[in-house]
């Protein structure tokens, strides 16, 4: 009589024990719609902490009053000042300037590099593979490692392409590219092409993949030159590509400074000043982290602002 008793008070401890395990807790759980709930929380977590905190974070110390060189104005909240400032800014405007010149003539020369290789690797001619990896070498360097090796080559003192440039009679002394307002930004602007372009080249080459060959058939059957076939079947075809290569693009090249940072450091003068590093220099510099966080978030706008623009004006979202 004792040893049932005590079978039976051992099932109803095992079964009040199996309620609390987190095993059994979890099983049932999988079993219900709420599973897929607990699946997405660690991915949302992350999510929060690494884009939705700073991102919020930074809106709220542009209408701070944050400067470590200034400590008696304290950290609290001014308003839109920030945002005013920038309305008066004369460097500000100049910068935005710059920085439409410098995104706009990068994405246009990028592309068309991006595009003739892109092309080129379509063919499968021989040596293919090996023009490939030479392609793509410049996009595997860092932009740090990429501008002080072309400022070393460009240097007016000892580098090679002055050199070259002078033995095969096209300048009469070396120049130095960075140092001239004229030639500053223009130089700036082709190391970046040649930095970045294989970003093009990727992306186009895929979606020459996915273009149906029997296309290009007809179009030859009817006697339509090669020009004829990328205006009317290559680029309609890859317009959806494009459109979201030139919004990444115009992202990176309006969020990185490094590159000019590192060439120029926004100079001569402010001939290359722009957005990006205004706001990098501004904080990092300067160490007026609420104006800084300002000029930030109106970039932040800015980008938004075109990458609607820009995908309602291709229509996009249509096809």
């Amino acid at each position: 009589m004792e040893f049932s008793s005590r079978i039976d008070l051992d099932r109803r401890s095992g079964g009040r024990w199996a309620a609390l395990n987190p095993l059994t807790w979890l099983g049932e759980l999988s079993e219900t719609r709420y599973w897929m709930y607990l699946l997405l929380l660690p991915s949302a977590a992350m999510l929060v902490a690494v884009v939705l905190y700073p991102t919020l974070y930074g809106f709220d110390l542009s209408f701070r009053q944050y400067r470590l060189t200034r400590p008696d104005l304290g950290t609290g909240y001014v308003g839109l000042m920030h945002y005013k400032r920038i309305l008066t800014d004369a460097v500000f405007w100049l910068s935005l300037y710059n920085t439409m010149i410098w995104v706009t003539l990068s994405i246009v020369l990028e592309f068309l590099l991006g595009l003739l290789a892109a092309l080129a690797l379509h063919r499968n001619l021989p040596g293919t593979r090996v023009f490939a990896v030479m392609i793509l070498l410049p996009f595997f360097l860092p932009n740090v490692v990429a501008g002080h090796m072309w400022s070393l080559m460009l240097d007016s003192r000892m580098g090679v392409i002055n050199d070259v440039l002078v033995n095969i009679g096209l300048l009469d002394s070396y120049k130095a590219w960075f140092v001239s307002p004229v030639t500053a930004m223009g130089t700036a602007i082709i190391v970046e092409a040649w930095h970045s372009f294989p970003f093009f080249t990727l992306l186009i080459l895929a979606g020459l993949k996915g273009i149906p060959q029997d296309l290009y058939k007809a179009a030859q059957i009817d006697g339509a030159s090669g020009f004829s076939q990328l205006r009317l079947i290559t680029l309609p075809m890859l317009k959806t590509v494009i459109a979201a290569a030139v919004i990444l693009r115009v992202i990176g090249l309006v969020n990185s400074p490094d590159l000019l940072l590192i060439l120029t450091g926004g100079g001569p003068g402010r001939s290359t000043q722009v957005l990006s590093l205004y706001a990098f220099q501004t904080a990092y510099r300067d160490f007026n982290f609420g104006y800084g966080g300002a000029l930030a978030v109106v970039m932040f706008l800015i980008l938004m602002i075109f990458a609607w623009a820009y995908i309602r004006i291709s229509k996009v979202n249509r096809d």
